[in-house]
C-alpha cells in the first residue's frame, strides 16, 4: 500500500504540468500507464532484495589451500550425540554431483574418490578433512542436514562452502651444463608442481634471449606442469641472467650471474720460473770466469807465479761483479 501511494503521488507531481482539460484526460491516462508497471518494478526490487538477504545469510564461505596441504570445510551447524539416529549428513560437489560423503545413523560412508584422504567430523560443528589436496578438489561443496521430523526426513540446514585448491611455483633453479664448445657455456633452469601452463623467458638487461632448448610437460594424474629451458653464452663476457616464469597472473624467477674468464698462472709456475732464472743467472758467469781461467792458464809459463796469482785475482773481481748484478 506504501508504494502504491508513493507511486500516485510522483504520476500527480509529474502531471501538475498540463493545466487544460485535455492534459486532465492525459493525467488519467498516465498514471494508469505509469502506476502498473512501477508496481511490478517495486515488487521485482523487494524480491531482489529479499534474495540478496537470502544469499547473504547463507553465504558461500572460502577456503584457499596449496596442492597437497590439508583444507578443513565445516557445516556451521550444531549436532549432539542423541541425535545422531535421527539426522542425516551429507556432503556433495556442486555441478558435479560428486558424493563426498554419507553419514546415516551415525554410520560415515566415504565415496572412492575420496576414500583415504578424508575424515569426517560428525557432532558438535559436522565437518570433513581432506588431505593430499588436488587440483581437481577445488570447486564448491555442500554440506546437507536432514533430520527425521513425522515420519519424513526434512532438510533442516545448508551450507556452501568453495575450496580453491591453488599450484604455485617454486623458485627456478638453474645449474651449469657444462661447455659445448670453446668459450661457450651451457646452463639450464627449471622448475616443477605448479599450474596453469607456465610459459619461460631468459633475460638480460631487459631483453629477452633466444633458449636453445625449453620443454614444458605436464602429469596426467596431478595436472602439474614441469618447465626446463636451456641457454648458451660467451664465457669471456660479463653476464646477468634472468629466468622468467609466468602462470596465470603470477610470476617467479632467478638471476645467474657471470664474471668472465680471465687465465691465470699458478703459484708453482712462478716459482719454478724463479728458480730457472737463478740456475741460468748463477751457471753463466761461472762458465765465463772457468773459460777465462783456462786461456790465462794456457798464456802464463809454468815457471811464472805471478801470472797465475794475477789471473786468480781476476777471476775472484769477476766473480764479485756478477754476484752484485744478480742481486740487482
Amino acid at each position: 500500500m506504501f508504494g502504491r501511494c508513493s507511486v500516485l503521488t510522483w504520476c500527480k507531481i509529474t502531471s501538475f504540468h498540463f493545466p487544460s482539460e485535455a492534459a486532465k484526460a492525459m493525467d488519467q491516462t498516465l498514471m494508469l500507464e505509469i502506476l502498473l508497471p512501477k508496481c511490478s518494478f517495486l515488487k521485482l526490487f523487494q524480491l531482489l532484495v529479499l534474495a540478496g538477504l537470502f544469499c547473504f545469510c547463507s553465504g558461500i564461505s572460502q577456503v584457499t589451500k596449496r596442492v597437497k596441504d590439508t583444507a578443513v570445510l565445516t557445516c556451521d551447524y550444531n549436532i549432539s550425540a542423541n541425535d545422531l539416529t535421527r539426522v542425516r549428513i551429507y556432503w556433495q560437489k556442486k555441478l558435479y554431483s560428486d558424493v563426498v560423503l554419507s553419514v546415516v545413523s551415525g554410520e560415515a560412508k566415504v565415496w572412492p574418490k575420496y576414500k583415504n584422504r578424508t575424515i569426517p567430523t560428525i557432532t558438535s560443528n559436522p565437518s570433513i578433512v581432506i588431505l593430499a589436496l588436488q587440483l581437481s578438489d577445488s570447486g564448491i561443496y555442500d554440506c546437507i542436514i536432514q533430520r527425521l521430523e513425522k515420519g519424513g526426513y526434512q532438510m533442516v540446514h545448508s551450507k556452501s562452502v568453495r575450496l580453491l585448491v591453488r599450484a604455485d611455483f617454486p623458485v627456478p633453479s638453474i645449474t651449469e651444463l657444462g661447455n659445448p664448445s670453446t668459450n661457450i657455456k651451457r646452463i639450464t633452469c627449471s622448475t616443477s608442481g605448479g599450474f596453469p601452463k607456465p610459459y619461460l623467458s631468459w633475460l638480460e638487461n631487459g631483453k629477452e634471449l633466444n633458449a636453445i632448448n625449453t620443454t614444458v610437460s605436464q602429469d596426467p594424474e596431478s595436472e602439474l606442469y614441469t618447465i626446463i629451458s636451456e641457454l648458451d653464452f660467451n664465457v669471456t663476457n660479463n653476464h646477468s641472467f634472468t629466468c622468467l616464469i609466468k602462470y596465470g597472473n603470477l610470476t617467479v624467477a632467478q638471476i645467474f650471474n657471470w664474471q668472465k674468464y680471465e687465465p691465470t698462472v699458478p703459484p708453482f709456475i712462478h716459482q719454478s720460473s724463479t728458480w730457472t732464472t737463478k740456475i741460468v743467472s748463477g751457471f753463466v758467469p761461472c762458465a765465463i770466469v772457468i773459460c777465462l781461467l783456462s786461456v790465462g792458464i794456457l798464456k802464463c809459463r809454468p815457471d811464472s807465479s805471478k801470472c797465475y796469482h794475477t789471473i786468480i785475482l781476476e777471476a775472484q773481481t769477476l766473480l764479485v761483479w756478477f754476484s752484485i748484478s744478480l742481486r740487482f
